[in-house]
């Protein structure tokens, strides 16, 4: 555990706090900056929905980003803020009692001491400032983030047992947990991330309210349960946490799909079911991963197989699962989008569900052609594809595992040899829309588009064209669609 010494509190912090303290308020610094620096740990990326992009970088959620808590009113935290200086402070959340504002580098938020309560079948948090830190910091999700540093004094406030239960590495809620997750149904779902991303594990009494009022869960914004599972899934036992999250029955309300897995088992790796199965899938993607959590690796390794229990058949044969990648590629897109995850993720997801089967017919007269629409096909998730396509093998036997890596070195031994002849890369038609409309003295339309598609054709089988080559073609092609 990390002693507070003074050279530990970000300068900052302790300007803010004199400004507060000349003001005739005070002010603590709480939250994840406290918990994790406590722990002698760096503080963990957290993924960012902006312009339909993901952050996942590692100063996603900087040192330097800190919480405090305030006897001051909303409108005095807003005046002392301004004297600080910094950037114009953001006021969105004024009315719950939160001010922020960034100044260089250091993001600020100072919220007044509060409640927050959700009414039966409300989705949004009912805030009551509160006039004490003792029933501010009652009502937080868990011990671990009661902890509190009073400032400018630097002294540590531990008024629930936040510091044996980080000692402990164990998630306890300040209040009985019924009222806790009635506070914040959310909170059932963030003790599985803090499980995922701490390595916390969960006390008896956290768990058996999860599984009491999983339920709840229905009143939450599909958005704050995007975020908080996209922060789970960024973890470092990120299994263990949706095993937990799901025999406690949470994942259902979330994600039923998951839960649905345990029911069917895998014909190929009859030693697992398909949950099972996914969750070592899931562990072997991650493992392969070089720079860092990778949120659309991650997810493709979840879903892949969520296809499996709506094509489940009974043959003489035994158990098969045909075309559950077309299928689980629907689902996957129909459950992000409920999820609210933004267009661009979904697509990536599904593309690798769709796609996670397609090498397993490699070897079975595959050709250049081939070769090039697998990679055609995958654009930019080529390495993820491949990457989970390892990671789906998870045979017991040593000489099937080793055929298959083997086989996945052939193919991308092929496709190296291929890019080293051609731009792999950029597969696109010979002609663009402009040449073939200027060539065939046409106008934009369906035939150019019939055109294009029938170069690309020609690009994926033969490989790259010529442009007078492309023209010949081009040529014959429309003389025979005009009959001639």
């Amino acid at each position: 555990m990390r002693d507070l010494s003074p050279d530990v509190i970000p300068t900052q912090a302790l300007e803010l706090a004199r400004l507060f303290r000349g003001a005739g308020f005070r002010l603590w610094l709480v939250g994840g900056w406290v918990r994790d620096t406590l722990l002698g740990r760096d503080r963990v990326p957290s993924p960012e929905f902006t312009d339909g992009r993901v952050s996942t970088g590692p100063d996603a959620v900087a040192a330097n980003d800190l919480d405090f808590t305030t006897d001051a009113p909303p409108a005095d935290t807003l005046a002392i803020l301004k004297r600080w200086g910094g950037s114009a402070p953001w006021t969105s959340g004024m009315e719950f009692g939160t001010i922020g504002v960034q100044k260089h580098t250091t993001r600020v938020e100072v919220t007044t001491f509060r409640n927050e309560v959700y009414e039966p079948g409300s989705r949004n948090p009912r805030v009551e400032f509160g006039n004490d830190l003792h029933t501010d910091l009652s009502r937080r999700d868990f011990t671990v983030n009661t902890l509190a540093i009073a400032l400018p004094d630097i002294e540590l406030v531990d008024l629930f047992g936040g510091i044996s239960d980080l000692v402990a590495r164990r998630l306890r809620t300040p209040l009985a947990p019924s009222i806790s997750f009635s506070d914040d149904p959310l909170r059932m779902l963030r003790a599985f991330r803090f499980a995922s991303t701490l390595g916390f594990e969960l006390h008896d009494e956290v768990l058996q309210a999860v599984r009491q009022m999983h339920g709840r869960l229905v009143i939450v914004s599909k958005e704050r349960i995007r975020d908080e599972f996209s922060k789970l899934m960024l973890g470092s036992d990120v299994s263990r946490a949706l095993q937990m999250a799901t025999e406690s029955g949470l994942a259902a309300e979330f994600l039923p799909e998951l839960p649905g897995l345990k029911l069917e088992q895998d014909p190929i790796h009859r030693h697992k079911d398909v949950f099972h199965h996914t969750l070592a899938v899931l562990d072997n993607a991650i493992g392969t991963e070089k720079e860092g959590p990778d949120l659309v690796l991650r997810l493709g390794a979840l879903l892949h197989d969520i296809g499996k229990p709506r094509t489940r058949q009974i043959t003489p044969k035994g158990v098969t699962f045909h075309h559950h990648e077309v299928v689980g590629a629907q689902m996957a897109e129909a459950r992000m989008k409920d999820l609210r995850y933004p267009t661009k993720l979904i697509a990536e997801v599904k593309t690798l569900v769709y796609l996670h089967l397609r090498f397993h017919t490699f070897g079975l007269g595959w050709t250049d052609r081939a070769v090039r629409r697998y990679v055609r096909d995958a654009g930019p998730l080529l390495d993820k594809l491949n990457h989970l396509v390892r990671s789906d093998c998870t045979t017991r036997n040593p000489a099937k595992a080793q055929q298959l890596s083997k086989r996945m070195d052939e193919l991308e031994a092929w496709i190296s040899d291929l890019a080293s002849r051609e731009e792999l890369k950029r597969l696109r038609p010979a002609l663009n829309g402009n040449e073939v409309m200027e060539h065939l003295q046409v106008g934009p339309g369906r035939m150019v588009g019939e055109a294009l598609n029938f170069l690309m054709e020609l690009r994926l089988d033969e490989g790259e064209l010529s442009k007078e080559e492309a023209y010949r073609r081009l040529d014959e092609w429309y003389d025979h669609r005009q009959g001639g």
